[in-house]
């Protein structure tokens, strides 16, 4: 992998090399290197299989672009990125690409300016992630599977069932999932930022499936860290105990529920709803549901949430955003009320500027300037970090999600009484447009019924579908449990920080018969 040393020597002769070039008023380079290393899970217990598949790894360096060219009918804004090549030659291909792709953009203030806000988080990579083996990213992926299969093979409630080895093969114990590692290197400079920043940040996730095929029973698990020395089998045991936990699952009526979201659930909604919701550019198109809204009540009082891209520890943090402006913490929801958005420099500058920008936002002058600081300008591919190709959008980081009076998911469910507990759900969409806030998705694991403030049968995967809306999570959230944690969802580069939340009046639809034979 590129060194920081290189992007950082590639990003100042491309500056200095564009900046001569007749026609360009302001330029800005992003050199950057990105891998993502991945090690399969697929253990079979009465089908032949390796366990752990072979490392795979993606990876990709190169010099993006950004420029501000002179025309006679005002300035033009162009981007153009140029692969493998850090050179004089990737910059001229750059350089040519964004003036080729050059328009006048109305919307278009200037290139990223400093905030007066100070980086606050530096050299906290871990590099034992930065220059990992394939052999040690086996190992990792190994540590998980052995976890689930000691929870697996130690079950009482399976080996009852089995009788003996052979048995309890047919059964059909399944682990699936992966091991995966994000590598990230970046330097950055540009007309108003002129000395050149660098950034090295590092990921470490795992996400497993476990099953009991014969019973058609399901768990999952996850875990997430920024050092290699904290990876456990943690991800592995969780999700086999969960598919033991789910055999004999039973099916739940359609009708209206007291729930209680686990910690992914939480994380889904707030990754597919809650984020989306609160961003500048959603505001600026008009397309959120808290359109008008800044300053007033979007959620129950209990509840607050930001977004934090410089806290130490956390998985998504990094140093320096992509435009390279600072990193902190971005108070989205302040005890019930919309207080701040995720934004970039570019949609930042748009919305102030915007003449119906007060009524977008329902806040003007430094009401609005104060919620529109610009932490959170990545240039990201679809979960697989940032990418030189891409221009800046806004993106989340870690977002974390608490209650005011947290208690233990015991007592959550003693005050709840008689209801559903919800452990994972997946294809979770916004539905009407992500204004009118309703949203669907299915149950898949993990959940079960509560009956007399006690965990009792487990729900069937598979068989029930929430259909319902975000204000409804938001409003009728009665508690929150404190083991919140850390979840990665599928294709998103942010993680989620999420407890387990209690919500009265949550509709469930019951899924068709005949999806019972699904697992």
């Amino acid at each position: 992998m590129v060194t920081v040393g290189e992007l950082a020597r590639a990003a100042r002769a491309a500056f200095e090399l564009v900046r001569a070039e007749q026609g360009v008023n302001e330029v800005e380079v992003f050199a950057g290197a990105t891998a993502h290393l991945l090690t399969r899970l697929c253990y079979t217990s009465h089908i032949p299989c390796n366990g752990v598949e072979e490392p795979k790894s993606t990876g990709e360096h190169g010099l993006g672009l950004q420029v501000v060219f002179d025309h006679p009918d005002g300035p033009r804004v162009g981007f153009g990125s140029s692969a493998l090549d850090l050179g004089p030659e990737g910059a001229r291909t750059a350089l040519a690409r964004a003036r080729a792709a050059a328009v006048t953009d109305p919307h278009f203030a200037s290139l990223p300016r400093p905030t007066g806000e100070a980086r606050a988080l530096d050299g906290y990579h871990d590099p034992a992630l930065m220059e990992l083996s394939d052999e040690r990213l086996v190992e990792a992926g190994w540590t998980v599977v052995r976890g689930a299969l000691r929870a697996f093979l130690t079950s009482q409630r399976l080996a009852e069932m089995a009788g003996d080895e052979e048995e309890l093969a047919r059964l059909g114990l399944i682990l699936g999932g992966d091991v995966s590692i994000l590598q990230e290197r970046m330097a950055l400079v540009s007309t108003a930022l002129p000395d050149v920043q660098t950034d090295e940040s590092t990921r470490l996730t795992a996400s497993t499936t476990a099953k009991v095929e014969s019973r058609r029973a399901k768990g999952s698990g996850c875990s997430v860290s920024t050092r290699l020395d904290h990876l456990t089998d943690e991800a592995g045991v969780e999700a086999a105990l969960s598919a033991i936990g789910a055999i004999g699952g039973e099916r739940v009526s359609t009708g209206d529920y007291t729930v209680i979201l686990g910690p992914q659930p939480v994380a889904d909604l707030v990754n597919n709803l809650l984020v989306p919701a609160c961003r500048a550019d959603a505001f600026y198109a008009g397309t959120t549901p808290f359109l008008g809204r800044l300053g007033r009540q979007v959620a129950a009082r209990s509840l607050s949430a930001y977004d934090h891209g410089a806290h130490p520890g956390l998985a998504a943090s990094r140093g320096l955003t992509c435009e390279g402006l600072p990193t902190g913490r971005t108070d989205l929801i302040r005890n019930g009320t919309l207080v701040g958005l995720l934004s970039s420099w570019y949609q930042t500058e748009r919305l102030l500027r915007d003449p119906a920008g007060s009524v977008k936002l329902g806040a003007a002058g430094r009401a609005a300037e104060q919620a529109l600081v610009p932490r959170n300008g990545f240039r990201l591919g679809d979960g697989g970090g940032r990418s030189f190709a891409a221009r800046p959008g806004v993106a989340a980081t870690n977002v974390v999600l608490e209650g005011s009076d947290p208690e233990s998911l015991e007592a959550l469910m003693h005050r709840v009484g008689q209801g559903l507990y919800i452990g994972r759900i997946w294809y979770t969409y916004p539905i009407n447009g992500l204004a009118a806030g309703d949203f669907t998705c299915t149950v898949v694991a993990d959940s079960y019924i509560i009956r007399d403030g006690r965990r009792a049968e487990p729900i069937q995967p598979n068989s029930l579908r929430i259909n319902d809306n975000l204000a409804t999570v938001l409003n009728n959230a009665i508690g929150t449990a404190g083991d919140r944690r850390g979840t990665v969802v599928w294709a998103a580069d942010e993680i989620i920080y999420a407890p387990a939340v209690a919500v009265s009046g949550i509709h469930v639809d019951a899924i068709a018969g005949f999806m019972d034979e699904v697992s």
